[in-house]
């Protein structure tokens, strides 16, 4: 099988990807960052009531030219209004958020007003007639949609749902994912590590980048280099109805990569084995019964690579959040080779240039080189058959913040 090109593998990874229909109920502390599945509509006005939007007295502003005196004769206060009615010459004391009361038809501002006795102002200078009143429904009124299915919600946006008083949100349910880290040489974090044994750092590093993406990851497995342990937790992923099954390791050419043998045999419909792409070209994808598959190399940074420019964006469109371009554009901090026949992902970091983003190549690319990738800000891309580019000449980079 040909190696596949970077870009054709990223339209095929999200072809005919669409949001998951499920849909859950979730309270407004955990909706932000969740994708609204059913239209807010307001269920009450706001403001409910017209309401001061500074300190000062609620006046009848054609009682209030400069000059003249008032009678104060009671106070508005945010959650306790003035119950009785303002008649010529009266005014009473409003605070920022009060109901103005009945009556009033303006707020003077407290530093245009002079108090010259206990109970009675002097307007120092007259407002205009309805200043500083925030009419009711100047917000939203009752019936109005406030938030269309689709939305991403933002904290603001769920003030807002709040506002309009809801409690709850119906959402798109977090595509479901199964993760499946590979090998015998793998234990986890905190285990004794034996001589030929590595610490299974992919499987966390993987797992977060989902939930981050929008996933909810239901199971994050070990399994040895056994085909029984693998086509275990690939039924697994089945029988729990995973959205995406990902695995990593268990993809190259080898013995011991077993994972390409048992999708086989599972009767997974592989779409592409092997990306045109440095690190990270032993990256399959593939479908069984629904499923999404996604298998990642073994090497640390080339697991995240390839989850970085491929999973990611297939969980962003499962989650029916709106798809990010691959690539952004910058200008190179330095000097560049020509590149061979694979797109080159270099592990950069970014600082401000004169004219957009510059991008600084880390000194060391080795693919199982997790504290580089820590490192990085971007993956500066080197096009197949690129010639060798000078500093200042613009180049794409895929962002990994």
């Amino acid at each position: 099988m040909s190696l596949m090109p970077l870009e054709e593998a990223y339209r095929r990874v999200l072809a005919g990807a669409e949001p998951v229909p499920r849909t859950e109920r979730v309270g407004l502390r955990q909706a932000s960052g969740r994708v609204l599945a059913e239209a807010v509509i307001a269920q009450r006005t706001q403001p409910g009531f017209n309401a001061s939007a500074m300190d000062g007295y609620a006046i009848k502003a054609a009682n209030a030219e400069a000059g003249s005196y008032l009678n104060v004769i009671g106070e508005s206060a945010a959650g306790k209004g003035f119950s009785g009615r303002i008649e010529d010459s009266q005014t009473v004391r409003i605070f920022t958020g009060a109901p103005v009361p009945e009556g009033a038809d303006t707020v003077l501002i407290q530093e245009n007003a002079e108090l010259v006795e206990a109970s009675t102002i002097k307007v120092t200078e007259a407002p205009a007639r309805g200043a500083h009143i925030r009419l009711a429904g100047v917000d939203f009124a009752e019936g109005q949609t406030l938030l269309s299915a689709g939305t991403l919600l933002s904290p603001g946006s769920v003030a807002l749902a709040a506002s309009g008083g809801h409690p709850e949100l119906v959402v798109r349910a977090k595509p479901r994912v199964v993760v499946l880290s590979t090998g015998d040489e793998l234990v986890l974090p905190g285990e004794p590590v034996g001589p030929h044994q590595i610490v299974a750092s992919n499987t966390f590093g993987i797992a977060a980048l989902c939930e981050a993406a929008g996933a909810e990851v239901i199971a994050n497995e070990l399994a040895p280099d056994d085909e029984a342990a693998i086509d275990a937790v690939f039924d697994q992923a089945l029988g729990a109805k995973a959205d995406i099954f990902v695995t990593i390791g268990g993809a190259s050419v080898g013995d011991h990569d077993l994972v390409g043998k048992v999708f086989a045999e599972k009767g997974v419909d592989l779409d592409f084995w092997k990306v045109a792409m440095r690190p990270g070209k032993p990256f399959m994808a593939g479908a069984r019964d629904g499923m999404r598959i996604a298998g990642l190399p073994g090497n640390p940074a080339s697991s995240m690579v390839a989850a970085t420019l491929f999973l990611a964006p297939l969980i962003r469109r499962l989650a029916g959040l709106a798809d990010r371009p691959l690539f952004a554009d910058g200008f190179l901090a330095e000097a560049m080779p020509a590149n061979g026949s694979r797109a080159d992902l270099v592990r950069s970091v970014i600082r401000p240039g004169p004219d957009g983003p510059l991008l600084s190549p880390l000194p060391r690319q080795d693919s199982s080189l997790l504290s580089v990738y820590a490192e990085a800000d971007a993956l500066l891309l080197r096009p197949v058959n690129a010639n060798p580019a000078e500093a200042g000449e613009p180049c794409r980079f895929v962002p990994l913040s």
